[in-house]
């Protein structure tokens, strides 16, 4: 006996799309629209799928949720040991760091929607996790450009300090967006006054 279309089609979504597919979405609408937009049927629409396919893949809403958290945290610890092993210099590892969270990408626009929800259970224990490692190697970075502990911790919170303002600042349209005239002699004021030792 033949499939009905309707199987067929349902087989098929089943198999046409990965459960990392769907983590990339989640994070993606993550960014646009918040933590509070992440449900199953928009983000099926968004991938012109059915809703059925998502439950090939995640019993609920919480489980993708904590899927595309984790995916997000893994991304950031590698590429923050890729610049950690970078063979430069330290001041240029930082000036690469402020140019990098100056430009918005998915990533940076993932956190400022994550840090509207710091007490969510589910959030904040993993915006931590990514807080201290990036902390550390902002501070390891600056120790290695002679401050000794104390103090290379203290410029990296207000290094951070910066990054997290800027962010907050660039989604409200109050500093220049990259492709402003004035946003590299703004990035690079910041480099020259939270860097330079």
């Amino acid at each position: 006996m033949a499939k009905s279309s309707t199987e067929s089609n349902s087989s098929s979504e089943k198999t046409s799309l990965t459960p990392a597919d769907w983590e990339q979405a989640a994070l993606a609408l993550i960014a646009e629209k918040g933590i509070a937009a992440l449900r199953v049927e928009p983000l099926a629409r968004r991938l012109g799928i059915t809703k059925g396919s998502f439950y090939w893949h995640f019993p609920g809403r919480d489980e993708l949720l904590a899927r595309a958290l984790e995916r997000w945290e893994q991304q950031d610890s590698q590429h923050l040991k890729l610049s950690l092993h970078a063979a430069t210099e330290p001041t240029e590892r930082l000036t690469d760091f402020v140019w990098r969270t100056s430009r918005q990408t998915l990533t940076h626009r993932i956190y400022v929607a994550l840090c509207a929800s710091p007490d969510d259970p589910r959030i904040g224990p993993v915006l931590r996790r990514v807080t201290e490692r990036r902390l550390k190697y902002l501070a390891s970075a600056l120790e290695e450009l002679g401050l000794d502990a104390i103090k290379a911790r203290h410029r990296a919170n207000l290094m951070y300090s910066s990054y997290v303002g800027y962010l907050q600042l660039q989604a409200q349209g109050l500093v220049p967006d990259r492709d402003e005239s004035d946003f590299d002699t703004y990035v690079q004021h910041v480099i020259e006054t939270l860097i330079e030792v």
